[in-house]
């Protein structure tokens, strides 16, 4: 596999695993670089979101393509936002200023709790083409807790909040080759490459 594209439209995510990539010989061409525009995610689940990118990505492109999806999951709120991380606090504005949003509902919601567990949860999937009928699929946790208030400038989305106590900050305050390192979307990605080394080997 030569080139690849990545299907998502969220800057964050794009910087996390051009980085991750990097030390592979595989071009990684972002799906708006061609013109492609976000898949709908209608699903209930996060593989089939992953998988309605991938393949949306894919049969545009005429290429393999890569999609992950994931969020925040609270243990307090039963899982809660879950698949709808992105969009908890409604679709309207620029990204950092829903970013701001989700951040203030989830603080709000969780208002009292002494329940501050959670974890970002990441699934991954590549696609050889559309059709792929036996699709590379990985995941990965991250645990930690929702903070009291946010802290640091790093990261993106819920990571001002993500408080991580054996390391006693926010993901948010972590330098990004650490977060790249331990991240729930490391976890997947390195999974996911071992998968298709071993593909590569057989």
């Amino acid at each position: 596999m030569k080139r690849l594209v990545l299907a998502s439209a969220n800057p964050g995510k794009l910087r996390e695993i051009e980085v991750l990539l990097a030390p592979l010989a595989i071009e990684v061409t972002a799906q708006a670089a061609l013109g492609i525009g976000e898949a709908d995610e209608p699903h209930a689940t996060f593989l089939e979101n992953a998988l309605a990118k991938a393949r949306h990505a894919s049969l545009a492109s005429d290429l393999p393509a890569l999609a992950d999806d994931s969020g925040l999951c609270v243990d307090a709120l039963a899982g809660a936002p879950g698949v709808h991380s992105a969009t908890y606090a409604g679709r309207n504005g620029s990204r950092e200023e829903r970013d701001a949003r989700n951040n203030a509902k989830l603080l709000g919601a969780l208002a009292g709790s002494g329940d501050r567990r959670a974890h970002y949860y990441c699934i991954m999937v590549l696609l050889r083409c559309a059709d792929d009928p036996e699709p590379l699929v990985a995941q990965g946790v991250w645990r930690g807790e929702i903070a009291r208030a946010p802290c640091g400038a790093g990261g993106f989305g819920y990571d001002p909040l993500f408080y991580l106590p054996a390391r006693r900050c926010t993901s948010a305050q972590l330098d990004a080759q650490e977060k790249n390192r331990i991240s729930h979307r490391a976890q997947a990605l390195a999974k996911l490459l071992a998968c298709l080394g071993d593909e590569n080997r057989a």
